[in-house]
């Protein structure tokens, strides 16, 4: 029997932070690898939200870089479940900086990551279906399926890659 559908705003998650020298690389701008750990982390949050379980994640589909993050700036990230399967769930995940001195934003990030539910024994678990009420939301729970679509196509791809490898030594090139 599915389980009840929820909202998209049952899983919105918001994290604020400031980016501190230690954050950022030679060019004062934001590590795009702390960036990332950011997005994994408040996607994780958002997920769990809507599933009310352990997750894990099982793909970033993207991650692009619009803007640069500068030294200075605090970082906002927002995240929400766009789509679910059976037991996977898209979120997606919104990267503001703002310049606290001026107040001018940008989105400088967004990405696409899938996670998967897991029950107390780590075997995948049913996820509830979402309820868009947004245009916004409704847009990205359209375009979802296509994105399925070019992640079960990328995934066996990447399986297909790996097998080239699987044989040869560590030594071998």
């Amino acid at each position: 029997m599915p389980l009840p559908k929820k909202s998209v705003r049952e899983s919105r998650a918001v994290k604020a932070s400031i980016v501190l020298p230690p954050d950022t690389n030679n060019h004062h701008t934001m590590f795009g690898g702390k960036v990332m750990a950011y997005i994994d982390d408040i996607a994780a949050i958002s997920a769990m939200r809507h599933c009310r379980q352990r997750v894990v994640t099982a793909s970033t589909d993207s991650v692009d870089f619009l803007n640069p993050i500068r030294e200075g700036d605090s970082i906002c990230l927002e995240s929400f479940v766009t789509w679910t399967h059976k037991t996977s769930m898209e979120v997606f995940v919104k990267v503001v900086a703002e310049d606290l001195l001026t107040g001018k934003r940008a989105i400088c990030a967004t990405s696409f990551l899938t996670f998967v539910a897991l029950d107390p024994d780590n075997k995948p678990i049913l996820v509830p279906g979402v309820i868009p009420e947004t245009e916004e939301e409704q847009r990205l729970y359209d375009s979802a399926p296509e994105r399925a679509d070019a992640r079960r196509l990328r995934r066996q791809q990447s399986r297909a890659i790996a097998e080239l490898f699987e044989s040869r030594k560590p030594w071998d090139r």
